[in-house]
């Protein structure tokens, strides 16, 4: 996966936020729903990103970007706690 394939699944999962948000905003998905999708959106939005930071780290290093992996829902949303 390169750089510019992450860029392109993170601009697909945002259009996907906004069309829940709207769903939402004109009652075509309950609140709950849209709580859990958004929810996993982000979480997928953060591992997409993390991804991205650790190609260019890696590249910025002299290494090989192709080494970066996607890490663990857990892993990734736990770099704040």
């Amino acid at each position: 996966m390169t750089d510019q394939d992450i860029l392109a699944n993170i601009k697909t999962l945002v259009a996907r936020e906004h069309e829940l948000r709207a769903k939402a905003t004109s009652g075509e998905l309950d609140p709950e729903t849209e709580r859990r999708q958004l929810a996993d959106l982000e979480v997928q939005l953060d591992q997409c990103w993390d991804l991205l930071r650790q190609r260019r780290a890696r590249l910025d290093q002299g290494r090989s970007p192709d080494e970066a992996q996607v890490n663990s829902a857990h892993q990734v949303e736990g770099y704040l706690q």
